[in-house]
């Protein structure tokens, strides 16, 4: 395979130029980029092949110098320019000398779509807006009561102002809840997720969820423990870790479903050495072709509200002990999720 065959099988565009600034070599997919013959750019000067402009309309070679820079300069790092048909590339180049009393001797140049950078830029502005929108409600709530308790403070009597401060200091916890589902968020992207793992009773976890989501909601939550596993429901795990896991399952259940929501804790019937719960709504279901796309950020399905990370957490905290998550039909409608969580230390 030669240096022309080599380049085109490249996925990024490939542009060298010879001590002299003439072309040598412009790749296939380089061709198709800078709108250009690569047969015929061949023995053509840089800057006529080279067809880049920035925003205040220099090219590439005018503003980069790769013939008349300092001898030190090896290249330059990853920049955006614009392709004659507007898109964006990231464009990088090595500036080779024989030695550093020598001129260049070969400069080359990387082509690759600014696409990428554009879902990336799309993303983060995605996750701004989503966590401003996420904050913004429950800071309303804060200000908007203090600001009356303050304004109004002789004229509220005690139970309105109790009215108010358990309504702030819900709204706080909400925010509280927001921020430390972000920091997850955050910890399982980089890896970096602490994990504090040991013997932990799967049923005395799940019933305390289970009843704290009963008294916040009128909901019918109903728990089914397995007979007779009582005593082998001991799974290895994180306990405020396994505690997120379930309680964001039987919330995003008493939320986007209908009717009763049951919760199942048991043996594994193909696997005694895991744990499986189950937690099934009566709602709408989560569509086969969408089932991979819940476990993303900010994810939404129906307009019931949420975050959108509950369940990308759920997934990376529960591969993170070893086990799996997956979504199924409930028997009556709605959607069953079931989580498989191992007993025995990981080897």
């Amino acid at each position: 395979m030669d240096a022309r065959e080599l380049a085109d099988a490249l996925p990024d565009g490939v542009v060298v130029a010879d001590g002299n600034g003439t072309v040598v070599l412009v790749s296939a997919m380089a061709g198709r980029m800078l709108g250009v013959d690569p047969g015929a750019s061949v023995g053509q000067t840089l800057d006529d092949v080279l067809t880049l402009r920035n925003t205040e309309g220099e090219s590439w070679v005018e503003l980069n110098r790769p013939y008349a820079n300092l001898r030190t300069v090896i290249g330059t790092p990853e920049q955006a320019w614009l392709l004659p048909d507007g898109t964006e590339a990231l464009v990088a180049s090595t500036i080779r000398r024989p030695s550093l009393t020598e001129d260049v001797a070969q400069v080359s140049i990387s082509l690759r779509s600014g696409r990428g950078r554009e879902r990336l830029d799309r993303e983060r502005s995605d996750l701004v807006a989503t966590v401003a929108h996420e904050l913004r409600s429950p800071l309303t709530g804060v200000k908007g009561f203090v600001q009356a308790l303050l304004n109004r403070w002789d004229k509220l009597n005690d139970e309105q102002k109790k009215l108010m401060l358990k309504t702030v200091a819900s709204d706080s916890d909400r925010l509280s809840r927001l921020i430390a589902e972000l920091l997850d968020v955050a910890r399982i992207d980089t890896g970096r997720l602490q994990l504090y793992p040991r013997a932990s009773d799967a049923t005395v976890l799940v019933t305390r969820v289970v009843e704290s989501v009963r008294s916040a909601t009128s909901r019918p939550i109903e728990l089914h423990i397995d007979a007779g596993t009582d005593d082998e429901l001991e799974i290895h795990a994180d306990p405020d870790k396994f505690t997120q896991v379930v309680t964001n399952l039987v919330e995003n259940a008493v939320r986007h479903g209908d009717g009763v929501v049951t919760v199942s804790l048991g043996i594994r019937p193909d696997e005694p050495d895991q744990v499986l719960l189950v937690v099934e709504d009566h709602g709408e279901g989560i569509p086969g072709e969408l089932r991979q796309r819940v476990f993303t950020k900010f994810w939404k399905h129906g307009a019931r509200g949420g975050s959108g990370l509950g369940l990308y957490i759920v997934g990376g905290l529960t591969a993170a002990h070893g086990g799996s998550v997956t979504i199924l039909d409930a028997d009556r409608g709605g959607a069953r999720i079931e989580v498989f969580w191992p007993t025995p230390p990981p080897a």
